[in-house]
């Protein structure tokens, strides 16, 4: 019956050795002209096409800034296809944290940048602003102001829906100890 050996295993993987190889590892350069940097990020060279290009994360960044992920469709199914994606979870929500195809420092949802756009304000108001915009806004089109305007109380609800969404946010912001103060 054959013994054993010892091993350096130990049951965990970063424990493992590199089973004794010492020649170097390649490493596939970013496809770039004239990078030198590591080209580990892949992007197709076309649309529908399965070769790709092999950029360092500054070239892909750079590479995808052009790429319209909606080109060829109209609004509804442009708004049809992000809901399909968001309802997955998996592909465009994942990428969310970067807030790809909006304006902002990154730090704000994509909901959040459209109440503020609702509300006339730049992507990096802070809430005071947003207080202050609120009430402004919602005396010129408050129900009560304009009894009867049907374009005055969906002005209304689009401007506390607004505030709401950015109210949860900055509560959020605050509870995670993010706050701006």
């Amino acid at each position: 019956m054959a013994r054993n050996g010892r091993s350096s295993d130990w049951g965990f993987p970063r424990w493992r050795g590199y089973q004794g190889a010492r020649e170097a590892a390649p490493v596939r350069l970013c496809d770039r002209a004239g990078c030198d940097e590591k080209g580990d990020c892949p992007a197709p060279k076309s649309p529908n096409n399965p070769d790709r290009w092999y950029f360092c994360p500054k070239h892909a960044a750079e590479y995808n800034a052009g790429w319209n992920y909606f080109e060829g469709l109209n609004k509804e199914e442009a708004e049809q296809r992000e809901a399909e994606e968001r309802g997955e979870g998996a592909g465009y929500r994942q990428a969310a944290w970067a807030e790809w195809g909006g304006s902002g420092d990154g730090t704000r949802s994509r909901d959040e940048l459209r109440a503020l756009e609702v509300l006339g304000l730049d992507p990096d108001a802070d809430f005071d602003a947003v207080k202050k915009a609120w009430r402004t806004k919602a005396k010129e089109v408050h129900p009560d102001v304009r009894p009867g305007d049907k374009a005055a109380a969906e002005a209304f609800q689009k401007l506390q829906v607004s505030y709401e969404v950015l109210r949860a946010a900055e509560d959020r912001r605050e509870w995670k100890g993010n706050s701006s103060e």
